[in-house]
């Protein structure tokens, strides 16, 4: 029997209920503990997105090998936010954590991946500052399907690193 297929994966992760930062760290050493972790950015503090009337974000991006298929990933993520108290009461709106899967990559090329739970890549992260500037913080040459990440022009307004976040 052969070892099972490595995916490298890249996760968008955000909080902005409770202690946001002891959450994304108490993420962290789930990850590290469960997870190969390859790069993880630096916090940042980011306004809302979508839904403006909340408290603004802590959010980062972790790269990591896992030899979880895209949806055993999905329901590790979402397990993960369950530990965290996360209820979806409202799309867009605060949460005590938030895991996004932004690619699988094997051997370097995206994984697509698509139904009712999950769409891979994800669709709109080129869009999201939140997710550009910490991914290139950890992948300068990052790309996701055609796209070189640091060529997206995303509107970083509001966006603050915070040193020793996590």
């Amino acid at each position: 029997m052969s070892a099972p297929e490595t995916r490298r994966a890249v996760l968008s992760v955000g909080a902005n209920l409770g202690d946001a930062e002891a959450t994304l760290r108490d993420l962290l050493a789930a990850f590290r503990a469960d997870l190969d972790v390859v790069a993880v950015s630096p916090l940042y503090a980011t306004p809302p997105w979508g839904v403006t009337d909340q408290p603004e974000f802590r959010n980062g991006v972790v790269v990591a090998d896992t030899t979880l298929t895209p949806p055993e990933l999905l329901r590790y993520c979402q397990a993960r936010e369950r530990d965290a108290g996360r209820e979806r009461t409202r799309r867009w709106g605060p949460r005590t954590l938030d895991v996004d899967i932004v690619t699988v990559r094997v051997d370097g090329e995206d994984v697509t991946w698509d139904d009712a739970a999950l769409t891979l890549p994800h669709p709109w992260a080129l869009d999201r500052a939140f997710v550009v500037v910490p991914w290139l913080d950890v992948e300068p040459d990052a790309r996701l399907g055609g796209t070189r990440v640091a060529d997206v022009d995303v509107d970083a307004t509001g966006l603050r690193r915070i040193d020793g976040g996590w």
